[in-house]
């Protein structure tokens, strides 16, 4: 297990330097920072000289790449054109979005999973067409149409939740966008889980276990769904990135000031720092998910460890 460990980190090293090149080089390359910094105004050229020579502006990309990467692993994520450092951005920011995507991520898989079972097990019936019917919907709706509409009714209509979240994001207040932002992953994850259990419900390992007498709830949890689970497994996994990244519309609907909110005032004001500095971390988050999806692998199914 710890050689499979090993090979999995390996890995990741030249996936993380690719990933975060591409990003430096489309966020610093397509744009000048500085011009975005005076906005309209008509900079002095000895002021923007010395402002690119402080942001290293003025070196080869490459160059000024390795010297990101270099203060990066120091802790130094550079600073924020109002003079914050991203760090405290950072601290800020993700610390808000991590809780509403645990929250997602608890909704998505509890009901997701369970409903995914549910309709496996009743392949075909109407509850199983119900089920298909209802998460096609929930696929088909965007997430800025579902989100206003739960905020409206919920929040204003029937006053049952807070319509906005406070500054303290509290995590009963995250409840309501922690839906919004699961919903559509949620439909795909009972879809994931219906077709998988409706495939293994019929396998030799699955007749065997029945045949010699073990409850249905054991087989169904022992044997049917843990040989099921791999690829909603694989699904959750890559969503825990994208989730934390994707929570632009929900953290605007909802007046949540995490990652989305600050990735969304990076672009917007082509704030390079704060956008590569985000997305740098949210790779990071992407290749320990994926990795821990691997963990997981070897754990459902010990062949792949070995394979």
């Amino acid at each position: 297990m710890g050689r499979y460990v090993i090979r999995r980190l390996l890995q990741m090293i030249p996936v993380f330097i690719g990933s975060t090149f591409l990003i430096f080089f489309m966020v610093y390359a397509l744009g000048d920072p500085v011009a975005a910094l005076f906005g309209d105004k008509a900079p002095d050229p000895a002021t923007v000289a010395r402002i690119r020579a402080d942001l290293h502006l003025d070196q080869p990309l490459w160059k000024q790449y390795l010297l990101y990467m270099g203060a990066i692993f120091q802790g130094d994520f550079g600073t924020a054109f109002n003079g914050q450092p991203v760090t405290e951005l950072m601290a800020s920011a993700f610390p808000v979005t991590l809780r509403l995507t645990v929250v997602a991520i608890v909704i998505e898989i509890v009901i997701g999973i369970t409903l995914g079972v549910v309709s496996g097990l009743k392949r075909g019936r109407p509850l199983d067409t119900g089920l298909l019917v209802l998460t096609l919907v929930v696929i088909s709706v965007p997430t800025f149409v579902s989100g206003y509409l739960l905020q409206f009714l919920l929040g204003v209509k029937w006053g049952w939740v807070r319509p906005s979240v406070s500054s303290d994001a509290r995590l009963d207040e995250l409840i309501l966008p922690g839906v919004v932002l699961a919903l559509v992953s949620l439909a795909y994850v009972t879809r994931l889980s219906r077709t998988s259990i409706a495939e293994n419900v019929r396998a030799d390992y699955v007749r065997t276990a029945v045949a010699k007498g073990l409850p249905r709830r054991r087989v169904v949890t022992r044997h049917l769904l843990r040989n099921s689970l791999i690829p909603v497994v694989t699904f959750i996994g890559a969503d825990i990135g994208a989730l934390m990244g994707g929570a632009i519309v929900t953290e605007r609907i909802f007046n949540i000031h995490g990652v989305g909110y600050q990735l969304y005032q990076g672009i917007l004001r082509n704030n390079a720092p704060t956008v590569v500095g985000f997305v740098t971390i949210l790779v990071i988050v992407f290749l320990v998910a994926n990795l821990l999806v691997d963990l997981l692998y070897a754990v459902l199914d010990p062949r792949i460890r070995y394979a």
